[in-house]
């Protein structure tokens, strides 16, 4: 909607305030609220002020002064304020160049979307995620100098199967028995369906949802594909609801990559595909392997290829590297597979359209920030598609199945935080490209999940040393 529709929209709906939201540099949305009345073409065109000091990776305290600017094109009524509210999501700024934030994560897709333009290979690319999550009915943790601990729980959780629930009706999914049940053991069902008629509502196209295979409320809500920028607003919307809607009905919501020991992780397949002209450019049927093209096995080798780097945006935190771990069916292998997910890159066919073709990046997880995840993708692909980089050859067995004589041929994605960061410091040429990505950005992102992540993972005793060593 442009502003003159945007006002008689808010005047026709009684709308009292406008919420506007931004996303700091880890990926989680910030905003500020203002009456009704400020709606005009200043606030449009010129924006407000923040202090950029006090978000996350953003400004110096003697730099703060910082602008977000309202897109119009992504108002909606949020459902979830009191008052009747138009959100919008926002771009920064600055208020003296007035040109876009360098570490605005929106502002990097929306750079990702046009160097795709200029490059020449494609003119659309789409993205399709599969956020996983976990909803619980409690959770507890504290972190001091001398305590550390965590607890959650969950009605459905099977470690719950004994305990006097006056009474325990049962129905709880076994230990990796998750995936599909009917209710009653899908306990969740009309609470996901809840979430899915909300995310209806704000404008984010639902096409599924079901338990996934972890006990104790793993879900998955399935969303239509769409374009960088728009899926990365998609999915902040996305966990908006999802942790609003869980909290309405007494719930809480957790995207960690793995919050349960000995249990499936939540991960964020993306589903991608380059178009031009009409055209899915990976869709090649008289190709061979998969019926992808060459330009689709060259974006592969790319994504591959870039991977150790790859991963400080797509799986940019220290629990991410719980899930990710040999032996536990992650998605560790460095290799393409048609329908094979014990591949870092699968290839679904479960249609021979041209539609339909696409590949599967299964690393990344919904811990990443969306934005800066998508655009590190499409910068990996474009990269390998660049220099005609060949992935290794497609495996089709269950490589957890292999012998080691097999298996040690294969590439694995890094083991921590650590190690792919040390990879994206000294490998980030791909993304300086038509500078979507800058040195500032990259150099901030690196020392924030260093000293604010990583670093205080490993100053601190977890929990099972004092199991294994207190006695020594």
């Amino acid at each position: 909607m442009n502003l003159k529709e945007l006002i008689k929209y808010s005047k026709d709906k009684r709308l009292e305030f406008i919420d506007l939201k931004f996303t700091d540099i880890p990926g989680l949305w910030q905003h500020i609220t203002i009456p009704i009345q400020q709606l005009d073409e200043e606030l449009i065109i010129h924006g407000i002020g923040f202090d950029g000091s006090s978000i996350r990776g953003f400004q110096p305290i003697n730099e703060s002064d910082m602008l977000i600017k309202p897109d119009t094109e992504t108002a909606f009524i949020d459902p979830f304020m009191a008052d009747p509210t138009l959100s919008m999501i926002c771009n920064v700024k600055d208020p003296l160049t007035q040109i876009p934030y360098s570490r605005d994560p929106r502002n990097v897709g929306q750079k990702a979307e046009r160097y795709l333009s200029v490059c020449g290979i494609a003119d659309q690319v789409f993205f399709g995620p599969e956020p996983e999550f976990y909803i619980f009915d409690d959770v507890r943790f504290e972190q001091t100098y001398n305590t550390g601990f965590y607890r959650v729980d969950s009605k459905e959780g099977f470690w719950n199967s004994a305990r006097d629930e006056g009474p325990n009706l049962g129905y709880k999914p076994r230990y990796k028995e998750g995936y599909f049940p009917v209710p009653p053991t899908d306990s969740l069902q009309n609470l996901r369906a809840k979430m899915c008629k909300v995310m209806t509502e704000v404008g984010i196209p639902v096409i599924l949802h079901h338990h996934e295979v972890a006990t104790a409320g793993q879900c998955e809500i399935g969303v239509r594909i769409n374009n960088l920028v728009d899926t990365g607003d998609m999915l902040m919307k996305y966990k908006y609801v999802v942790k609003n809607v869980a909290l309405a009905h007494g719930k809480t919501v957790t995207f960690m990559p793995k919050p349960l020991f000995m249990d499936n992780g939540s991960g964020m397949h993306v589903h991608q595909s380059l178009w031009k002209n009409g055209r899915n450019l990976f869709y090649d049927p008289g190709s061979g392997y998969g019926g992808i093209s060459k330009l689709c096995r060259h974006y592969i080798g790319g994504l591959l290829h870039h991977a150790p780097s790859l991963l400080a945006f797509t799986s940019p935190t220290t629990n991410s590297y719980r899930r990710l771990v040999p032996g536990y069916e992650a998605p560790i292998n460095l290799v393409y597979s048609q329908r094979n997910r014990s591949a870092c890159v699968r290839i679904p066919m479960y249609s021979p359209s041209e539609k339909a073709k696409r590949i599967e990046f299964r690393c990344p997880d919904c811990s990443c920030n969306p934005y800066l995840a998508l655009a590190a993708m499409l910068m990996a692909g474009l990269d390998g598609i660049e220099n005609e980089i060949e992935p290794p050859p497609p495996i089709d067995e269950d490589i957890y199945e292999l012998s080691h004589e097999e298996k040690k041929h294969i590439k694995a994605t890094p083991g921590s935080l650590s190690e792919v960061l040390d990879a994206l410091e000294k490998e980030h040429s791909y993304l300086l490209k038509g500078d979507v990505f800058t040195g500032d950005l990259i150099e901030t992102w690196i020392e924030y999940k260093r000293k604010r992540e990583d670093d205080m993972i490993r100053l601190r005793p977890h929990p099972y040393e004092f199991a294994l060593y207190y006695d020594i």
